[in-house]
């Protein structure tokens, strides 16, 4: 087995120990609450004959220890148990709101990559010059707007000025692909403005530091453009840093959409939080924050099998 495929699995059994020690940490952050869900379900005047006949219906009067296995085994097998204010089984709930979620966050860091890149590239190009300073400038503009106030203005100009996008709404990309991308133009722009602002930043200094190396110096000495010699030989070094931010902000991201899915009424996995904590459904938030921390998990481990893949410096050390 060469030292890559160590590597991975190495990384494998260290996001299953994470994961396993996340769900206990969730597990006992939302079961060692004050209150009892069954004062939420029957009221707090209810009979203690039908407050332990719940409790036992529910699986709470079992030891703490039984419930977290159980409930860890549900995971296991993709069952999230049922929601305490609906009664519908939650696993039921998270497919078309993992969608909703996961479309956003992902379609809003494809575009910020897609414009911090080759601004990155001009701004660290060009530094100094007007087009340069004026990279500059819009990154520093984009990092101090917040994505809640960016879809707010966004909202304001063309779903009710121009009138050429929804204000709010979700249709699922199974049942209409064409309004699914026509419904997440502007939530999925909200977030690149603010992303691709901070990517921009650290693409740009990534690039900088390229320019200062000796590789790129004799790219250049030996005929190279400017731009094939940062295309050709400075990509794959400034990718590093980019990467590694990319992970920092997409993990953060999965959190922050809550806020643009509430601006957007858009039925992700920040609306299906928020609404499982104003009617203290426990069940629901606690798949629903173990879902964020195991996808938080899942990005950083990823993050880090790539950047070892891209770096051969961590990879010579591993085989030393």
């Amino acid at each position: 087995m060469n030292a890559t495929a160590r590597n991975i699995l190495r990384q494998l059994a260290t996001l299953l120990v994470s994961l396993v020690v996340a769900s206990l940490v969730v597990f006992l952050l939302i079961n060692l609450l004050p209150g009892d869900v069954t004062g939420v379900i029957l009221g707090a005047n209810a009979d203690p004959g039908s407050v332990a006949q719940l409790r036992a219906a529910m699986g709470l009067d079992k030891p703490l220890f039984m419930r977290y296995f159980s409930w860890l085994s549900g995971m296991i097998r993709l069952d999230f148990g049922t929601s305490i204010f609906t009664g519908q089984a939650i696993s039921q709930q998270l497919p078309h709101r993992l969608e909703a979620t996961f479309s956003l966050v992902f379609a809003g860091m494809i575009l910020a990559l897609l414009l911090a890149i080759p601004l990155g590239m001009i701004g660290a190009l060009r530094r100094g010059r007007k087009s340069g300073i004026m990279v500059s400038v819009l990154s520093q503009l984009g990092m101090a707007i917040p994505a809640f106030l960016a879809g707010m203005v966004l909202t304001i100009v063309f779903a009710v000025k121009l009138q050429v996008f929804p204000a709010n709404g979700y249709v699922p990309f199974r049942d209409n692909p064409a309004q699914w991308a026509h419904y997440l133009v502007l939530p999925v722009l909200s977030i690149a403005i603010v992303q691709g602002a901070v990517l921009t930043r650290y693409t740009r200094s990534a690039f900088i530091e390229v320019l200062k190396q000796d590789y790129f110096r004799t790219a250049r000495a030996i005929g190279w453009r400017y731009w094939a010699a940062l295309v050709r030989h400075g990509v794959r070094n400034a990718s590093l840093q980019v990467i590694t931010v990319l992970g920092l902000q997409l993990s953060t991201l999965l959190v922050g959409a809550i806020v643009v899915e509430q601006v957007f009424a858009i039925p992700g996995l920040g609306t299906y939080l928020i609404s499982a904590v104003a009617q203290r459904d426990l069940t629901v938030v606690q798949a629903v924050v173990m879902i964020l921390v195991a996808a938080v998990l899942v990005i950083n481990a990823l993050v880090d099998v790539v950047y070892r893949l891209l770096d051969p410096r961590i990879r010579q050390e591993v085989k030393q």
